[in-house]
Order: C-alpha cells, then sequence, then structure tokens
C-alpha cells in the first residue's frame, strides 16, 4: 500500500506536467485570469475565498446589529455577496467554534483551548438567529438552523444560508452564483455490506425491515430482485430545498413493496423543488461486475465515493480493492459502516479497529474521523478533501441512527463542477460518451425541414455525459468519434437537456444530454469524444504509460493482453515494449500499449487502469506514440 501511496503522488506530478504542457504558458495565464475575474465581480469578491472569514463575518454582524438603517442595508449587502460568491450556499457559524483538532477525535470540552471567534450568550445566538433569517429572507433565500448548542458554557450554532435557484431551466444559463449544482457521489462495495438498502432509505425515506425492503425500488432488473444482487450502475438523486430539507415522497414510510418501487419522485420533481441535488451511482460490488465499477469510477467525476462497509462482516472481498482503486483515481473517499442494530459489540468494535488500521496505513495516509454529532458533521462537509480527512459512520438501515448525520455531510458537500482546474470553461469543448440512448422524436425536426421526411437517419440522445471542458451550444457545429478507421465526423447539436429540461448552453463541469443531428445510433459508442469542428482531434493507437503492477501471480512480457480502463475509454490492450524483461508484483516501469480492436482518444495525462479478472496494476499515460 506504501508503494501504491508513493506512485499515486507520481502520477498526480506527472498529470499535472502534462497538462500544463497541453495548455501553454499563454492558454495557462488566461485560465488563470478568468477564474481571478470571476472571483472580483464586486467590492465584496474577497468574500468566499478569505482566509480570515471570522474578521469579515464579524463586520457583517456588527452591520446586522446596529440599529442604523444604513448598516441594515449594508449587512444585507454583505450576506448576499457572501452566498453568492459561494455559489448559493454559505454556513454561517454563531459563537465560539471549537478547535477541530478536539472535535475530531471526540476529546471535546468547554475547558479545552484552541477555540476561537467571539463569545456569545444564549440571548445573542438566538437573537442573531432571528437577524439574519430577516435579512436572508429580504435577498430571496432561505436560512435553516443546522445545529445549536446551549447545553455548556460555550453557546453556538451553525446556520444555513441558501438561495434557491431562478428555475430548473434556467438554471445552466443563470448566474453562475445561483445555479443550482449536482454532487456526484458513487457507492460502492461488498455483496453483504448493505448498500443498496442504504441508498434505498437515503433517498426514499422510509426505513428497511432488515430483509431488503428498502433495496427494492432500486434494482433495475428482473434477475437484480431475484438475487439482491446489483449489476449495473443505478443513478439515484436525492435532492435538498433551499430550506436545507431532504425532498422525500409521501410515501416514503408505505409498508407496500409495489408502492415503494413505484411512487418515487422522478428528476422533474425534484428539480422543481431542489435548491442542491446529490446524483448517487449505486455501483456493483460483486466480483462478476468489476468491470462495470471500474467503467463507472473511470468515466465519471465523482465528487467522493462512499465505501460501505457491513459491520459484521469488516472489510472483505473486493472491499480492499475498490479502496486501492479509489486511492489510485485520487477521488476521495466516505466511510459508512452499516449493520450497527445486527452486529455484536465486540464484532462492531474489530470491524472498527480494522477499517481505522487501513485508513492510517501507510498507502491509505487518510485520517479517520468519527462522526457522532451534527457539529461534526457540518464542520467535516467544510473540511472534507482538505486535510486527508476520512469521514466515517455508523449507521443502521433499520433503527436510521446516523443517517441524519449522513443527510447534512451531503447536503453540505460542495460540488466539484464548479472547480475551474478540474473543469477548465476557457478550453476546447471536449465531451465524453458514456451512456447512448435513442429516443424516438427527440430533437425532431420542425415540419417542412428535409430532415423531418428522411427515415434513413434518427436524431441521438448521449444520456448522463460530462462536458470536461469548454461550452457547447445548440446549433454548435461538432465532431464525434474516433470510429473504427480513427476518424471523426461532422455533425450539429439539434438540442440539449439538463435536468429534463430544454437548455441551449452548458459549460464544463456540467452533465447534459446531446440531441445529434441525422446520426445513426450504431456509429456512437461509449468511449467517443465529441469537440468542436475547429478542432482537430487524433486517434490514438498506440501509447506509453507509467505504471505500477498491483499484483499478478506470475510475470508481465511483452504481447501480455489486459483490459485497459482509462476515463471512458474501455478496450483490450497489447504491451509492444517495457523497460525491463518482466515485470512482477510491486514493479514500475515504462510501458507501450497498444490498442487491439480500433483507435481511442486519449491524452497526456490521463490516469489508466489495467485489469485480468481483478486490476493488475494503474498508471497515467505519460507520451502518445502514435
Amino acid at each position: 500500500m506504501s508503494a501504491l501511496q508513493t506512485f499515486q503522488h507520481e502520477m498526480d506530478e506527472i498529470a499535472k506536467q502534462r497538462t500544463a504542457a497541453a495548455l501553454g504558458d499563454k492558454e495557462n495565464q488566461s485560465h488563470k485570469a478568468s477564474v481571478e475575474k470571476g472571483k472580483a465581480k464586486d467590492e465584496f469578491s474577497s468574500i468566499g475565498d478569505s482566509n480570515d472569514t471570522l474578521e469579515i463575518e464579524e463586520t457583517f454582524l456588527q452591520a446586522l446589529l446596529s440599529p442604523a438603517p444604513s448598516d441594515h442595508d449594508r449587512a444585507r449587502d454583505l450576506v448576499a455577496s457572501l452566498i453568492t460568491q459561494n455559489f448559493g450556499e454559505y454556513v454561517f457559524r454563531i459563537g465560539l467554534r471549537p478547535p477541530q483538532a478536539k472535535l475530531f477525535t471526540e476529546e471535546l470540552s468547554d475547558d479545552d483551548t484552541g477555540w476561537t471567534g467571539v463569545a456569545r450568550t444564549e440571548a445573542e445566538v438566538k437573537t442573531i438567529t432571528e437577524k439574519i433569517t430577516t435579512v436572508v429572507e429580504e435577498v430571496g433565500g432561505k436560512t435553516s438552523v443546522l445545529f445549536s448548542n446551549h447545553s455548556g458554557k460555550r453557546h453556538r450554532a451553525s446556520l444555513l444560508l441558501r438561495l434557491p435557484p431562478l428555475s430548473v431551466s434556467q438554471t445552466p444559463e443563470a448566474n453562475p452564483h445561483t445555479i443550482m449544482f449536482d454532487v456526484a457521489v458513487w457507492v460502492m462495495l461488498t455483496l453483504v455490506s448493505g448498500k443498496s438498502s442504504f441508498l434505498g432509505v437515503l433517498t426514499r425515506g422510509g426505513l428497511d425491515d432488515g430483509r431488503g425492503r428498502a433495496r427494492v425500488g432500486l434494482f433495475r432488473h428482473k434477475h437484480e430482485i431475484e438475487t439482491g444482487r446489483t449489476s449495473s450502475i443505478g443513478m439515484e438523486i436525492l435532492g435538498f430545498g433551499p430550506d436545507g430539507n431532504p425532498i422525500l415522497p409521501t410515501t416514503a414510510h408505505s409498508q407496500d413493496v409495489d408502492v415503494i418501487r413505484r411512487e418515487k419522485l422522478g428528476w422533474e420533481e425534484i428539480s422543481i423543488q431542489a435548491a442542491k441535488i446529490v446524483s448517487f451511482s449505486d455501483l456493483a460490488g460483486h466480483e462478476r461486475y468489476l468491470k462495470t465499477t471500474l467503467y463507472g469510477l473511470t468515466s465519471g467525476a465523482p465528487s467522493c465515493v462512499i465505501l460501505i462497509v457491513g459491520g459484521n462482516a469488516g472489510l472483505i472481498g473486493m472491499s480492499k480493492e475498490h479502496l486501492a482503486i479509489a486511492l489510485a483515481l485520487g477521488v476521495p473517499i466516505v466511510v459508512c459502516i452499516t449493520k450497527i442494530d445486527m452486529t455484536p459489540p465486540n464484532v462492531l468494535e474489530e470491524t472498527i479497529k480494522q477499517v481505522t488500521k487501513i485508513l492510517k496505513s501507510p498507502g491509505c495516509r487518510k485520517t479517520p474521523v468519527f462522526v457522532k454529532s451534527m457539529e461534526t458533521a457540518v464542520e467535516i462537509s467544510m473540511a472534507f478533501g482538505k486535510d486527508r480527512l476520512c469521514p466515517i459512520f455508523l449507521i443502521s438501515n433499520v433503527t436510521g441512527q446516523g443517517l441524519d448525520f449522513v443527510r447534512t455531510f451531503l447536503n453540505l458537500l460542495p460540488s466539484s463542477e464548479t472547480d475551474p482546474e478540474k473543469f477548465p470553461i476557457d478550453q476546447p469543448l471536449e465531451y465524453c460518451v458514456t451512456e447512448v440512448w435513442s429516443v424516438p422524436y427527440v430533437g425532431k425536426p420542425p415540419i417542412g425541414d428535409p430532415d423531418s421526411i428522411s427515415n434513413d437517419f434518427q436524431d441521438l440522445l448521449l444520456m448522463a455525459c460530462i462536458v470536461n471542458s469548454g461550452v457547447v451550444k445548440t446549433g454548435d457545429a461538432i465532431l464525434f468519434g474516433p470510429d473504427s478507421n480513427g476518424n471523426f465526423q461532422p455533425t450539429v447539436v439539434r438540442s440539449m437537456q439538463r435536468k429534463r429540461a430544454d437548455i441551449t448552453r452548458a459549460e464544463a463541469g456540467q452533465c447534459v444530454s446531446l440531441a445529434l443531428k441525422r446520426v445513426r445510433k450504431a456509429a456512437i459508442r461509449k468511449g467517443m469524444v465529441i469537440v468542436h469542428k475547429e478542432t482537430q482531434p487524433k486517434a490514438v493507437r498506440q501509447f506509453e504509460g507509467q505504471v505500477l503492477i498491483l499484483y499478478h501471480n506470475t510475470t508481465l512480457q511483452k504481447n501480455y493482453q489486459a483490459m485497459l480502463h482509462c476515463g471512458a475509454v474501455r478496450q483490450t490492450v497489447r504491451i509492444i515494449d517495457m523497460d525491463a524483461e518482466h515485470l512482477r508484483t510491486g514493479d514500475r516501469a515504462k510501458v507501450t500499449f497498444e490498442f487491439i480492436s480500433h483507435p481511442e482518444y486519449i491524452k497526456e495525462g490521463q490516469k489508466l487502469l489495467f485489469r485480468e479478472g481483478r486490476t493488475k496494476g494503474l498508471g497515467v499515460v505519460s507520451r502518445i506514440v502514435a
């Protein structure tokens, strides 16, 4: 595991160098300038990114508590800027803030040193809460109390200030500070961990009966219902309203299995009410469906991975491999230990020790934080991903214990789609195809259009694909490919949808669907990319990668074949050259791969995994050969 972690750092450095080289100094400067421009839109632009938020919040509180009308207007402007500069939501903390080192280790005491902020009385906390609620409502927002503590002498509270989106259809077109955005979360692990039941309870609201009732509504195929195994990437969403409450169906507590499967909120219903949406991908945990899990992890852009561990079983089977894959891809990790209601205390204690030991090991180097209070859930969501923290939730799908902490954490988790470094808007368009669907009458041309009487072609809908960079608009002339010969074909974007609403423009980081003009379904496959017509994309047949062999029971030599996962690309490759005679477990090398079937579109700096059954190695694309 230590070799894996060291190699992970090396891969990240190579990826950064290759990305910087691809952008060029001039474009890099332009990208940085655009980011800075977005941060300086008004006199309060430094609020969202300042390290000294305590001083800014105190300035706001002074204006808020002042009786002067002018100060009230100033407080309103300040709170509006606080919210908008943080993409439509802001966590405002009143009173003293506890030292995180003590809070996260469950050793917090009122007598501890290291508290920051201004001490408030219980009456002051309540008064400030009421005044903030009033001023936020004046700017069209909502305030919800995440938690308050008045039991000791350190009175404090945390408030969620949130602006609702303008509308579902206007969301992608609206000011970027008032958008409704997604948080992509991938849920995976072993067959006996209860991850599908966990998702069912989390998104539907009703508790499980201990016999799998909650998971029934998530299954998509008959064999999944019969076996209880997830074999496909199931998509579920959980919406949170402007008031911070989860949006759940009215039949959440029904005992009828058919009602649970039938009566669920769709995208349209949730999007209309939601100010924030968390998208879950229920990845298959069984070894037989490892290729599905790997495709989901490499082709998407998750904000985090939720690792589900059964309290009565611990990290077994595919668990450790899934953990290694998430670490290799650099995705933040959240651990949920389930079934605590049925697990004997001594067994649960052993599972907790095992998980803690693995997270602290040299290969992971994570700091486990057990979330057992609402205050911890709020604080960890704000610090998550910055200091190698790994939240651990102890939950029960039957009693509901710990589920409120998970929902609060997800409600406050920032979206990766707002990261300009991960999804640069000012770069050329790149749109990876991960799902292909042909939908009748989608993007149908108007009567009189020559295309409307042609039966040779169908408009095609590409579902749930992420814009990796750039901007795409309806009517844009684009290229899609590569095909089996490595060529790219021209077409036009007929129409677009996001959150089931028609839109005319989409930016990097957003998940959108495109209807293409006069394209056969057979001409599109997973792994293809869409770029602007002015771009000159190149299909790759051979490339060089820096790789680390995770495990192989013999040796790897030239002509070894394996299944490669690189972004949305999934194809068999052959090793045609390497800087060593043979490779064994733990070895690193510079390896040249060749695609067996047809060329693909990949770039330097992309991370890769290759497997033969189980995962054999990982690495990064270091050079394009041909």
